[in-house]
């Protein structure tokens, strides 16, 4: 397996699926605020950076979203995969930052406000539906900032398929 195939992210990815991973990081993110138990950021970070490495397969809290949780919701929902690649990218620096502020630097006022913020925009997209990450990569394609190529499937909700792949 070459680095390219190892490092791939799914398209399209079930928004279900997606939701539940939301869910379980608006969870631990808040068991983090609650506790204060500040290596659990680094814990969340290390997701986010698996999830953004290859989607849900390395990812514990990823595989329980596809095999378990969202099938329990019915029929996947396709949505394009690059802006929730960006989603979780956005989610690594976030948590990251906040990981570093507590634990590398006893910053924990940093790191509690950068998770409480995770936790609203995760609660967002579990809740309602909405990706502030997806969003923002909209904006940024509508700007020439990502190319639209990225994802044509952005723009084109007939590329969408009806039914998912497991990861």
């Amino acid at each position: 397996m070459s680095v390219a195939e190892f490092l791939t992210f799914p398209n399209p990815v079930n928004e279900k699926a997606a939701r539940s991973v939301a869910g379980g990081v608006v969870l631990l993110a808040g068991l983090t605020l609650l506790t204060q138990w500040w290596w659990l950021a680094a814990v969340l970070a290390l997701g986010f950076a698996l999830r953004v490495a290859g989607g849900p397969r390395y990812s514990p809290l990823g595989r329980l979203a596809v095999h378990v949780v969202a099938p329990l919701f019915g029929e996947a929902r396709l949505v394009p995969g690059p802006p929730k690649r960006f989603a979780q990218t956005v989610g690594l620096v976030v948590s990251s930052v906040a990981a570093v502020a507590a634990l590398g630097f006893g910053a924990t006022t940093v790191a509690s406000v950068l998770l409480a913020v995770l936790v609203v925009f995760a609660l967002l997209e579990s809740a309602l539906g909405f990706c502030a990450g997806c969003w923002a990569f909209g904006q940024l394609m509508r700007l020439g900032v990502i190319p639209e190529e990225t994802c044509a499937a952005c723009n084109d909700i007939t590329l969408r398929q009806k039914v998912a792949q497991p990861v």
